[in-house]
């Protein structure tokens, strides 16, 4: 049965280097972060709709992946990080990403601590609001219930951490 890991948490934190990282360890696919390609294309500032769109399309990659996973489909990120975006940037949050972040569970979610140093990126917006953010992270996670760890440390030993909690909890 596939497991779906879902790494969430604030910019430049290294989700999608633990997401690639751990599908090679693990002999699986990955889901890339679908709003970076999505940013990159777009001729003009994002806006809310957005938001939506990217949260779409970000779950049609997932399921495009879902049937070529090995056991586990490692995900860099999921519905609370749209919404936390959407909330943070525009104030509220489409209905239709409301009911994913309740209804489109995953089997554990790895909660990225802000323990790396910032890295300067075009996307990213919020280099100095890292602590706040992970602060509304943990929260949302607590609030819907959701089973999570967080995942610390630098290098080797970030990824480290990010196994023994997947070999610890995820049973395989």
């Amino acid at each position: 049965m596939l497991k779906r890991i879902a790494i969430t948490g604030p910019e430049s934190t290294g989700k999608s280097d633990l997401a690639r990282a751990l599908a090679e360890y693990y002999n699986t696919v990955w889901v890339p972060e679908y709003a970076r390609n999505y940013i990159d294309n777009l001729n003009r500032p994002y806006r809310f709709e957005d938001i939506e769109t990217i949260a779409r399309g970000q779950l049609k990659e997932e399921e495009r992946k879902a049937p070529l996973a090995n056991k586990l489909l490692f995900c860099d990120t999921e519905f609370i990080v749209t919404k936390v975006w959407s909330e943070y940037v525009f104030g509220h949050c489409s209905p239709w990403i409301l009911d994913k972040v309740r209804n489109h569970l995953y089997d554990v979610y790895l909660l990225m601590d802000i323990d790396l140093p910032w890295t300067d990126d075009p996307q990213r917006e919020h280099p100095h609001k890292r602590e706040e953010l992970l602060a509304i992270y943990e929260q949302e996670l607590v609030n819907n219930r959701l089973p999570f760890y967080i995942v610390s440390g630098r290098g080797k030993k970030r990824m480290a951490n990010a196994i023994e909690i997947i070999q610890k909890f995820m049973d395989i």
